[in-house]
Formats: C-alpha cells, sequence, structure tokens
C-alpha cells in the first residue's frame, strides 16, 4: 500500500508564508511526477505545481514568482514553499503523485491540507 501524508497549512496572513510538505510511504514504489492541487469552496480541483522525478517544475501563473516546488526523491517528499500569500490561495491543497507499484502506474491522493489566508 502506498500513502500520500501532507503536512503543513493552517492560518496565515496576506502577505505571509507557509511550507506545505508530503511524503509518499510505503515499500518497492517508485514515485514520478509529483504536485499540488488546490480547491476552493464551489470550485473545482486545479492544480498549483508539479515537478517531475529529475526536477523539471511548471507552475499555474497566479502563482509564478510567489511559490516554490521542491523534491527530495531519496525522501520521497515534496515541498511547496508558498510566499506573498493571497487571500485568493484560500483553499485545500492535495498531494498527488504519479506511481509505479506491483507493477502498474497509479495517480495517488492525500487528504488535504487546509491554507487560511486571512487577517
Amino acid at each position: 500500500q502506498v500513502r500520500l501524508v501532507e503536512s503543513g497549512g493552517g492560518l496565515v496572513q496576506p502577505g505571509g508564508s507557509q511550507r506545505l510538505s508530503c511524503t509518499a510511504s510505503g515499500s518497492s514504489f517508485v514515485a514520478f511526477t509529483m504536485g499540488w492541487y488546490r480547491q476552493a469552496p464551489g470550485n473545482q480541483r486545479d492544480l498549483v505545481a508539479s515537478i517531475t522525478r529529475s526536477g523539471t517544475t511548471t507552475y499555474v501563473e497566479s502563482v509564478k514568482d510567489r511559490f516554490t516546488i521542491s523534491r527530495d526523491n531519496a525522501e520521497n517528499t515534496i515541498y511547496l514553499q508558498m510566499n506573498n500569500l493571497k487571500p485568493e490561495d484560500t483553499a485545500v491543497y492535495y498531494c498527488t503523485a504519479n506511481i509505479f507499484w506491483r507493477g502498474s502506474y497509479r495517480d495517488y491522493w492525500g487528504q488535504g491540507t487546509q491554507v487560511t489566508v486571512s487577517s
């Protein structure tokens, strides 16, 4: 069984910073592209940022120059450093990973972590 466990999140003031972490756990798996999605109330779940195993990153336009995604392949962990947070960044943030395990590829999701940007 492969699981994604997120940490970080919470309440932060506008202009503040926060870091999210997500670790894939289990045995005998390989994590390829990993990323973060977010979903605000009443909205669909949208991609925020992703990172390949070799470190190539992509970002949604609204977070470029404010958010940075990184990963530690040895620890099967990704991070999302969020700076200059805005109220519109408020959402539940979900970690996702494309994982090869027991002969097949599958997308896994974390349970989500709430990020609230408010004064």
